[in-house]
């Protein structure tokens, strides 16, 4: 179900607004005991799948991308203004309307089914993604609220939010990070008409899959909508990255979307994936009561566009809202001020190893939470460096590199000892790994 404020306000019309937290989007809250979870004013029960820690907690529903001279606020305003901008109505009013509080606890059935994500798809591994029980989750992407807005009768939006997903942890990866997402539905005239085209044209037939279009859609129809989308999202790029960027698209595959693609920038000498983007799914229209309609959607992720935008170097950055060392840098009154980002202060490294043998199910994602949970934005990287199997001893051993550094201080080799032994001696309690060695 759609938040109740959301549904209600949707009535009005209102095109660019922030949701009054209501019960699914109060300030955080968490506590665990009776076998239930209490998150953000509603309470869960927890099962077999539960595997949400509660050093993940404080951050949920801080909402960095609407914090006041937060880089990914200016991001947000800078692709809100382009939609503004470059999408208006006859009447001289914006087409698309913003969502960008909406509760990150969703249903199974938003997260995957509505997107027509394969049951046996990746993603739905606990290893992948965080679930509160085997009914309710948070939300992997913005995509999530697809139906449930279409559903009410939109037919261009934006919405903005926190994600969640089990990963690696780098300077580029965290459990946390927020996503932007755009639909843009057309009914048969109103598509042709946008291109000034006449004449006896659908945007349905019963046809045959290809690589370039759907069943039901005819190609006269997906050639319009494949053209705007595209010089949509390049034209958002040179909006953001400056008219001399270099841009190309990517065959891609996303369960939501056929034909699909992924929009590339040349970014220091190197192609960067920005966004990915395509034309809906018939039938994921068509379950959100919108089957008369044809549409595209896209997807970007803020901070990998923040990080390139303001040269910021390490994703826990982002976290730095109480810094005024950090948050000053952003400080501008036009969110398209060029900033670029110098680091406030440099503390030392304390590189580790951790090597121990491995358990039948164990999972990689599983080790890199246990850290995350265990070190907390203490650790800076985990790294794979090596992958080993013993013929005799028929058993299989990973070797890890654990670097950790503060963001605020220097961090001690005692200090840094301490972690690291209360990681191993975690990583033996509760994955059943037995070490091998920790320096």
């Amino acid at each position: 179900m759609i938040c109740p404020v959301l549904h209600a306000t949707l009535k009005h019309s209102l095109r660019r607004f922030q949701l009054t937290r209501c019960c699914y989007c109060t300030s955080p809250k968490f506590s665990e005991k009776n076998g239930t979870i209490e998150l953000l004013g509603k309470t869960y029960q927890t099962d077999h799948v539960t595997n949400i820690r509660s050093s993940l907690i404080p951050k949920i529903g801080i909402s960095l991308h609407n914090m006041k001279h937060h880089p990914l606020n200016l991001l947000k305003q800078q692709i809100v203004d382009y939609f503004y901008k470059n999408f208006i109505n006859r009447q001289k009013n914006p087409v698309f309307s913003v969502y960008d509080s909406i509760s990150p606890v969703v249903t199974l059935h938003q997260n995957f089914d509505s997107l027509l994500v394969p049951v046996d798809h990746v993603s739905r591994k606990p290893s992948e993604s965080f679930y509160l029980n085997s009914q309710y989750m948070l939300r992997a992407h913005t995509s999530a609220h697809q139906s449930d807005l279409i559903r009410t009768g939109l037919n261009a939006f934006l919405v903005f939010g926190d994600v969640y997903r089990r990963d690696t942890i780098d300077s580029s990866h965290y459990p946390i990070f927020h996503q932007a997402e755009g639909v843009r539905l057309y009914r048969g005239q109103e598509l042709f008409s946008k291109m000034n085209i006449t004449g006896d044209y659908q945007i349905f037939e019963n046809g045959e899959k290809n690589e370039t279009k759907q069943p039901l859609h005819t190609k006269e129809a997906v050639m319009i909508l494949e053209h705007e989308l595209k010089s949509t999202l390049e034209s958002l790029a040179f909006e953001l990255f400056g008219k001399d960027v270099e841009t190309q698209w990517v065959d891609a595959y996303f369960p939501f979307t056929h034909p699909s693609w992924e929009l590339e920038i040349k970014f220091q000498g190197e192609w960067l994936e920005v966004l990915g983007c395509g034309i809906m799914e018939q039938e994921l229209l068509t379950s959100a009561g919108a089957g008369d309609q044809i549409g595209w959607a896209f997807g970007l992720g803020l901070e990998r566009l923040a990080m390139r935008l303001y040269s910021i170097p390490d994703i826990r950055q982002f976290w730095r809202y109480n810094d005024t060392g950090f948050m000053s840098q952003f400080a501008v009154k036009d969110p398209s001020t060029p900033i670029k980002y110098k680091e406030v202060s440099s503390y030392p490294q304390r590189i580790y190893n951790m090597s121990f043998w491995l358990t039948d199910g164990y999972s990689e994602n599983d080790f890199y939470d246990l850290v995350r949970n265990v070190g907390g934005d203490v650790v800076e990287q985990v790294r794979l460096t090596d992958d080993f199997y013993h013929p005799k001893k028929k058993r299989k051993s990973h070797c890890y590199e654990i670097v950790y550094r503060d963001m605020s201080k220097s961090l001690s080799k005692e200090e840094a000892n301490i972690i690291h032994k209360q990681i191993g001696e975690a990583a033996s309690r509760e994955l059943g790994v037995e070490n091998r060695w920790n320096l």
